[in-house]
């Protein structure tokens, strides 16, 4: 067969750059060269197939003997399978007001996952022992619904990050209640670029029970994975997967995306360019009368307070949103296609507007 992809019309201006979301880039060239080299051919669906045995592997290169990894299509799906795999129908699950699991992912896992979402407000994104134990507690109740989970995200939703020692302590915590320990890796990549770690050492080593692995968000078209750390937390992936619709049946191409993303370095490169273009853009607007920066920067966000109308007149050339309208606080994340000169235009497109305001 012949493939007529010179003919396809691009439908979409290429020279229009944003700072909304690191799932608005494409997708990664080394990543659709994977998927080229995946396709032709047969190999057998759902999952027995050579990419997705080669994906096993490389979980456990990164992550040790025994480490599992369960392909799905996106994160949300991650989210309320391995969260799901973890609890009985009666158990609850602690995080932060500002988890994606609380904020974003439209209800998924109370309403398709079945179980109760605690949250705790926080400052910086970040739970402690001391916060967890705000809802840790009515074990044994039958009136409450039981705590029996607790789900951070690295980095997190603030864009900040956890420690080692702030996640080993919250993982002896957690586990000193009886509860397992959930960790949202959408951003993981990033994650790691900044602390300077392997993926390992700040999940399997300080007790993460399960993670959801990203890829999106690094420059896959599509693809995370569930990945069992701890065998012996995690019970019926395999049918939660298939009852939750996230067992692809050309489950190939989700592995191999996964596979060219952490076989090697990409990723690492990835994300640590999409962190260093969030510093750049950081340092440019510190310096700029009228932007406050409101949060840490440390992986690829970047938090900021506008004067009123001006985020509205920059989005007419470069998209963002709003993190807190009330405030005029918003969110602008880099991500592996940012380049200098869009984070240099950017600013100085905030530089023009803040002057004609």
């Amino acid at each position: 067969m012949t493939s007529s992809l010179s003919q396809t019309p691009t439908l979409h201006d290429r020279s229009v750059r944003g700072f909304a979301s690191d799932n608005y880039s494409g997708v990664h060239p080394e990543i659709l060269d994977a998927l080229v080299a995946a396709n032709g051919g047969h190999q057998v669906a759902y999952g027995e197939d050579d990419y997705t045995r080669r994906l096993r592997e490389v979980v456990e290169d990164h992550f040790g003997d025994g480490a599992e990894a369960f392909p799905v299509f996106n994160g949300t799906g991650a989210n309320v399978t391995a969260l799901q795999s973890v609890l009985p129908r009666w158990g609850a699950v602690v995080c932060a007001t500002t988890a994606h699991i609380n904020v974003d992912e439209n209800g998924a896992p109370e309403r398709i996952g079945g179980m109760k979402l605690l949250g705790v407000p926080t400052d910086d994104g970040k739970l402690t022992p001391e916060l967890i134990d705000r809802e840790a507690w009515g074990w044994g109740d039958e009136h409450r619904a039981q705590p029996l989970a607790v789900s951070i995200t690295q980095s997190t939703e603030l864009g900040t990050l956890y420690s080692v020692e702030e996640l080993r302590a919250i993982a002896d915590h957690a586990h000193s209640l009886g509860m397992r320990l959930h960790v949202d890796g959408a951003r993981l990549s990033n994650a790691a670029a900044a602390l300077g770690l392997p993926l390992r050492a700040f999940t399997r080593d300080v007790g993460v029970d399960i993670l959801s692995f990203g890829g999106t968000k690094n420059g896959l078209m599509f693809g995370e994975a569930v990945v069992v750390l701890n065998p012996e937390a995690s019970t019926g992936l395999p049918y939660l997967r298939k009852m939750n619709m996230q067992l692809a049946s050309k489950m190939r191409f989700a592995s191999a995306q996964l596979v060219a993303l952490y076989e090697g370095d990409l990723w690492l490169r990835s994300a640590s360019h999409a962190n260093a273009m969030a510093a750049r853009l950081r340092a440019a607007v510190d310096g700029i009368d009228g932007v406050e920066a409101t949060r840490p920067t440390q992986s690829n966000a970047v938090f900021a307070r506008l004067p009123a109308g001006v985020a509205d007149r920059l989005r007419a050339s470069f998209r963002f949103y709003d993190w807190d309208q009330a405030t005029g606080e918003v969110r602008w994340m880099c991500t592996f296609d940012t380049t200098e000169e869009d984070v240099d235009a950017f600013a100085d497109a905030i530089r023009r507007e803040l002057a004609a305001g």
